[in-house]
């Protein structure tokens, strides 16, 4: 059971990686490498989820997995992209990461 989470958190993680490689296509000269990167990442984002729903149920296993791509892009987002930072954005995240953890202690 432990190790599914630790897949979980791994094809979470690596959902982060194709928005992220998308973004990268975007500069010109970067195109193929940052689409390679997306590809990759989406395969084994999905493969990791796929291991994980064989000891979470798929509701909980999706919304982890979308809820850890979604701040950790926010995030990056912020970081290295000049995406807005405004407090209710934060709000956002914060409750999505409250969302991640109640979902772990309900399981």
């Amino acid at each position: 059971m432990k190790s599914a989470w630790i897949f979980l958190c791994l094809a979470g993680l690596l959902e982060i990686g194709w928005p992220v490689g998308l973004k990268i296509a975007q500069t010109p000269g970067r195109v193929l490498a940052g689409v390679a990167l997306a590809v990759v990442c989406m395969g084994l984002s999905g493969w990791f989820l796929w291991l994980a729903q064989k000891g979470i149920p798929i509701g909980t296993a999706y919304a982890v997995w979308t809820g850890i791509g979604a701040t950790g892009t926010f995030l990056i987002g912020v970081a290295f992209y000049g995406d807005p930072s405004g407090l209710l954005r934060w709000l956002a995240i914060f409750l999505i990461i409250s969302g991640i953890v109640l979902l772990k202690l309900a399981h």
